[in-house]
């Protein structure tokens, strides 16, 4: 497994990912989720065998705030580390960083056993 920064190549295959996880929002909103890869500053793809086995993305000021908008890993390749290995590889970038994400009520054992803890916040989704 390789991480490499996302190129336009990758999208398609991060949406067939997305599909596979029911996070409809992200593939109805195609165009809107191309422009958000391309205009983050954090995003990186976990590459096996030349196909997308799970991707981060995010944004960073670089100084105080780290916030992982997405991530995730292939349903073959989850339990392996490479959730980890992919906030820690993100984590290196900005080592002086707070690392913040809403995460989703079945993940997050996951995002507990890696040292985050539950914070409470709002978030308002886009409406037509």
């Amino acid at each position: 497994m390789t991480i490499v920064p996302y190129s336009e190549e990758h999208i398609e295959a991060i949406q067939e990912l997305n599909k596979t996880e029911n996070w409809t929002q992200l593939v109805e909103r195609n165009e809107e989720t191309r422009n958000a890869w391309k205009n983050s500053n954090v995003a990186y793809v976990l590459v096996k065998d030349n196909s997308v086995a799970g991707y981060v993305r995010g944004l960073s000021d670089g100084y105080v705030t780290l916030y992982i908008c997405e991530m995730l890993i292939a349903k073959p390749y989850r339990g392996l580390g490479l959730g980890s290995k992919l906030l820690k590889f993100v984590h290196a970038r900005y080592p002086r960083t707070r690392m913040e994400m809403l995460a989703s009520s079945s993940s997050h054992t996951f995002y507990e056993s890696q040292k985050f803890r539950p914070f409470y916040g709002f978030r308002k989704t886009y409406e037509e």
